[in-house]
């Protein structure tokens, strides 16, 4: 989890991703995306199939990426937890809302 998450922490390589999210491309396709030299977008696709976050197929020189969605399954469980827990604490407290208003209509 900890190489997805410094590996997607980098705008970069979140563009990489998805540029090779639907559809595998080559290293200098990729390349022709961005500003940044060669040798700089090789390094970026070396981190992100490091983390298992691509998958790379070679054939002949060329070298092909594609996303490997499941690379990120165990971070987005991860970063999903916290969701769950604040919208179960958000339930509380509009619950909790709700019985206070109901108790003071009530009232009158």
């Amino acid at each position: 989890m900890e190489a997805a998450a410094r590996a997607v922490a980098e705008p970069t390589r979140r563009d990489i991703l998805r540029l090779v999210h639907e559809q595998e491309r080559t290293a200098s396709d990729i390349a022709s995306h961005f500003a940044v030299s060669r040798p700089a977008i090789s390094q970026h696709l070396r981190v992100l199939s490091d983390a298992e976050l691509v998958t790379v197929r070679t054939d002949g020189t060329r070298r092909y990426y594609q996303a490997r969605p499941e690379g990120l399954t165990e971070l987005s469980e991860w970063i999903e937890s916290f969701w769950s827990s604040s919208l179960a604490r958000l339930k509380t407290a509009a619950e909790q809302e709700h019985e206070n208003n109901n108790k003071g209509n009530t009232d009158a």
